[in-house]
């Protein structure tokens, strides 16, 4: 697919990944429709990017009305959509159950569970129906790329988020299978650790442990993740893989 006068849909693009995805892929000249709840950061994301034609939706993905009506103001408003990138995703982590001295003293609550769910697979479900549903009205070939993430294998304190990330690397198979027909591919990429705003707020002695444990001796760069995603959307074949980008780190 030629990135030249797309049209490609970022959720969660306020800041972090979503934004650098959205500034590499507005250099090559995408249009650039961002959604997310962050409504102050995400209009000065849509405002910073080059080029013309970028169009900004304050919406919930993990509410089935807001996600449909945000579909279809990109599409009033940019016409037929060429890519959907499903990076909107939040994290609630804590223990199964957490013992002391042989007692069970907490556990993961039903909330923290369902919040994860909601947004980070409930969401990608959400987005990727509304995505391809308008691809094939439209007639248009297209692609969507799930972000997942290292953590989809299982990882320590992570239940909820490992059970979303897992799945989104599944649905995209399943939706490469599925959509195929329709000349609309499907894909997921599984970042590592990565220098977002997120991260660089934690402590230099935590950031420090994280990356003594990654081969490659850093973390990623937001670009490097952007580019990954870059290249899935540019060639025609990739359809049904997930793409680890974690510095040779394996959890």
């Amino acid at each position: 697919m030629k990135l030249d006068e797309s049209t490609i849909v970022i959720t969660g693009a306020a800041r972090g990944l979503g934004a650098a995805m959205a500034r590499q892929l507005a250099e090559a000249g995408a249009r650039i429709a961002l959604i997310d709840l962050q409504s102050d950061l995400l209009f000065e994301t849509r405002d910073s990017l080059p080029g013309q034609g970028h169009h900004a939706v304050v919406a919930s993905v993990s509410d089935e009305q807001q996600v449909d009506a945000a579909f279809d103001e990109i599409a009033q408003q940019l016409g037929d959509i060429d890519a959907l990138i499903n990076n909107a995703g939040v994290t609630r982590d804590g223990l199964l159950v957490k013992v002391k001295d042989g007692e069970v003293v907490d556990r993961m609550s039903l909330e923290q569970w369902q919040q994860v769910i909601d947004v980070n697979l409930t969401g990608v479900f959400l987005c990727g129906r509304a995505a391809a549903e308008r691809m094939i009205r439209g007639g248009r070939k297209g692609v969507i790329i799930n972000i997942s993430s290292i953590s989809k294998g299982g990882n320590f304190g992570q239940t909820n988020y490992t059970a979303a990330k897992s799945g989104n690397a599944a649905m995209a198979v399943t939706w490469a299978k599925e959509l195929a027909r329709y000349g609309i591919r499907a894909a997921s990429v599984s970042p590592g650790f990565t220098a977002t705003e997120m991260v660089a707020a934690m402590p230099e002695k935590a950031i420090e442990k994280i990356t003594s444990t990654i081969p490659a001796a850093r973390l990623a760069e937001p670009d490097e993740i952007a580019s990954t995603i870059r290249f899935i959307i540019e060639n025609d074949y990739v359809n049904g893989r997930d793409f680890a980008v974690d510095g040779g780190l394996r959890l």
